[in-house]
């Protein structure tokens, strides 16, 4: 819990100008001493200093370049649907790849509703800072997994994050322009639902990069496919190459048969695709041992090797190294 709450504040009451003008100063330091943000009072707030705040932005936008050319791939995971396994996919992937000796980030930019935290297992890790940048959390014993989060950065968990979106559009260039990410083969990005503040954020903080792609995740159903369908829109408008489109919870798979017995509808999300002429992914059934790989921030694809879900989870993974997303026209 790295950010402290000022007193009389919580953290979710300090605007953006002053989170990005303090926050630098109160993190757990690489030395390991705990420094606060502020002293006490709500002068804080009253007293800022705007041309500052606005010149540590500045320079985070200008460091873009530096702070994200030792990435190779950008791998959004996008949805205009909320509830269809946006953040079980990303963490997935994520792990899939580690698992095959890629060096992966994963940042987690549902402000809001943070979740890969606790799907990694690591709920109340500290986050720690050189004199530069954050440095993102360790989610793996050999380092190959790092994550960021707004998880990480709530005093309590249970606090909600009541921001608009010129705070969301801060915190977000702070994520991807003030981590120290290093070397990574891939950045696995977990959103949140739609096509507002946030991802035009995401999207405009990677401007720029050489290769980032979208995959889309929806469910069979309608309601589902039909807010899906305008996320492809918005990535055609933008101009996101799309790897192509995850149906989840296409199915159910028996834990003991590994029988799919299809309790729902299927076959929206593949209908989708040939429809919009983008690459299907393939159909990720429902399977209790997924849910509980998730909870545990274990790597399905290594655990359960030869199921059903694993071959659909494998095969999303391959999708992403492959490297050969669709240019919407």
């Amino acid at each position: 819990m790295c950010l402290q709450r000022a007193r009389g504040f919580s953290f979710c009451d300090i605007d953006a100008a002053v989170l990005l003008r303090f926050w630098p100063h109160n993190a757990v330091s690489s030395s390991g001493t705990r420094e606060a943000v502020c002293t006490g009072s709500e002068d804080v707030v009253g007293t800022q200093d705007q041309g500052m705040a606005e010149g540590t932005e500045s320079a985070a936008v200008t460091a873009a370049a530096s702070s994200l050319s030792s990435i190779r791939r950008i791998v959004l995971v996008l949805s205009g649907k909320g509830g269809v396994g946006k953040s079980t996919t990303a963490v997935q992937i994520a792990l899939a790849l580690a698992a095959g000796h890629a060096k992966v980030g994963l940042l987690d930019v549902d402000l809001c509703g943070p979740s890969i935290a606790r799907m990694l297992g690591l709920e109340g890790s500290p986050v720690y800072r050189n004199d530069e940048r954050w440095l993102p959390v360790a989610a793996s014993p050999d380092g190959r997994l790092v994550a960021m989060s707004m998880a990480f950065l709530l005093a309590n968990k249970e606090d909600a994050v009541v921001w608009r979106g010129p705070k969301k559009n801060a915190m977000i260039k702070e994520f991807v322009h003030g981590v120290q990410w290093g070397d990574l083969d891939y950045l696995v990005v977990d959103t949140p639902p739609g096509t507002s503040d946030e991802h035009m954020a995401v999207v405009e903080s990677f401007r720029g990069h050489h290769d980032v792609q979208a995959v889309l995740v929806t469910t069979p159903q309608q309601v589902a496919v039909a807010d899906v369908r305008r996320e492809i829109s918005f990535c055609k408008q933008l101009g996101i190459s799309v790897t192509g489109i995850v149906e989840n919870m296409s199915g159910y798979v028996c834990p003991c048969c590994n029988e799919i017995t299809n309790i729902f509808s299927s076959g929206g999300g593949e209908r989708l695709a040939s429809e919009t002429h983008v690459p299907f992914l393939g159909k990720v059934p429902i399977d209790p041992r997924l849910a509980g790989c998730s909870e545990q921030g274990q790597s399905f694809a290594v655990l359960f090797a030869g199921s059903p879900t694993q071959h659909a989870v494998q095969r999303i993974v391959e999708h992403v190294t492959a490297a050969h997303p669709v240019h919407l026209a």
